[in-house]
């Protein structure tokens, strides 16, 4: 009965404020009220401390997120502390996080190596399964997300202190494994838009907090026209292109402009000055993110988190091109106080209280 419920007051809500239209109006550049957001998620010990704080969970029924996100790509279920996933690269989970061991390609070649078959990795069962999600989440915008995204891809298989030197050392190679990454993504991206989703999300970090990996003439060399044939495909099914990268992004914006990017998430302002990147690429590129999960959330007070929301909603969204977000997720060494300012300030527009 309680689940049904929290489904019941989700759809409510979700007629009432027409959450995809929110997102596609700011995607197409128009204003609106309220300013959709996106990605509010609190880890696990900062969410049981806000449980305790509100008397219940309740709170969690009445989040405004308006973009859902589902995979199209297998899940992995091996859960041992050293695995090998379909591409060959032996990975050691701990403290949270997985680190390569041994890389698929320990030298530069390609000789013998064979990808997955994208019809093992996007399976029509999970297809399936996600297209039956997508169609109980029809109030939200929806995405299919493509992790580990080209340049990502290069490094997982070589090792990313093996992919630098490849990329200053061995060009031919690098240049005939990222053509060979391309050509492999373009099938998964083939079988993803498929899906009715109304957009897919890549998550490639090109950037750091100083700039770009690579550099930016290496990018727009290596990765500028490949990274364009895979928004080309699915511009051309009619979807949306939404791409995380982490770090400062600033200096190649412009060339994500070029080749389609719609928008550009996380935005971190740590790194680069999101109000200055508005002032240049206003109606060109929407931006969602933008509150600093490095500095404003952890260690400002919970004033400065609430005049940090609206400052964002005031002069990011203005004319649109516009989600409101942090840049990362709320973690568990956040101050109680700082993650209530997040979600009350965040609800704060929808006119609804959070109990």
């Amino acid at each position: 009965m309680e689940s049904q419920a929290k489904i019941n007051t989700e759809r409510i809500f979700a007629s009432m404020f027409n959450y995809k239209q929110l997102v596609v109006d700011q995607l197409e550049f128009k204003s609106t009220v309220p300013v959709p957001y996106g990605r509010l998620s609190f880890a696990d010990g900062i969410s049981n401390k806000i449980d305790q704080y509100y008397g219940s969970n309740r709170w969690k029924n009445n989040l405004h997120n308006a973009i859902v996100s589902f995979s199209g790509i297998k899940e992995s279920d091996n859960h041992e502390d050293i695995f090998k996933d379909d591409y060959g690269v032996t990975w050691r989970y701990g403290m949270g996080a997985k680190h390569i061991e041994i890389p698929a390609l320990e030298k530069p070649s390609l000789n013998g190596y064979k990808f997955p078959s994208v019809e093992e990795l996007c399976p029509d069962r999970i297809l399936e399964e996600t297209e039956a999600k997508i169609a109980s989440s029809k109030e939200y915008f929806s995405l299919v997300t493509f992790s580990f995204g080209l340049f990502e891809r290069t490094w997982t298989l070589r090792g990313f202190e093996n992919t630098l030197m490849d990329i200053a050392a061995e060009p031919a190679f690098y240049e005939d494994l990222i053509e060979a990454v391309t050509e492999h993504q373009l099938q998964m991206i083939e079988r993803l838009i498929q899906t009715s989703a109304d957009g897919i999300y890549f998550s490639d970090d090109w950037c750091e907090q100083r700039g770009v990996i690579i550099g930016a003439a290496r990018w727009r060399e290596l990765v500028k026209p490949r990274v364009a044939r895979l928004y080309d495909k699915v511009h051309a099914a009619g979807k949306y292109v939404i791409s995380h990268c982490c770090g400062n992004v600033s200096e190649i914006i412009g060339d994500c402009v070029e080749i389609g990017l719609n928008c550009l998430q996380s935005v971190q302002p740590e790194a680069m000055n999101p109000y200055e990147l508005k002032k240049l690429f206003s109606g060109q590129m929407a931006f969602w993110g933008g509150l600093g999960s490095q500095r404003t959330v952890p260690f400002g007070t919970p004033n400065e988190i609430k005049k940090e929301v609206k400052k964002l909603r005031s002069e990011m969204a203005k004319d649109g091109g516009y989600i409101l977000g942090p840049a990362k997720m709320i973690l568990d060494d956040t101050p109680l106080e700082n993650a209530i300012a997040v979600l009350e300030s965040f609800n704060e527009e929808y006119n609804y209280k959070t109990l």
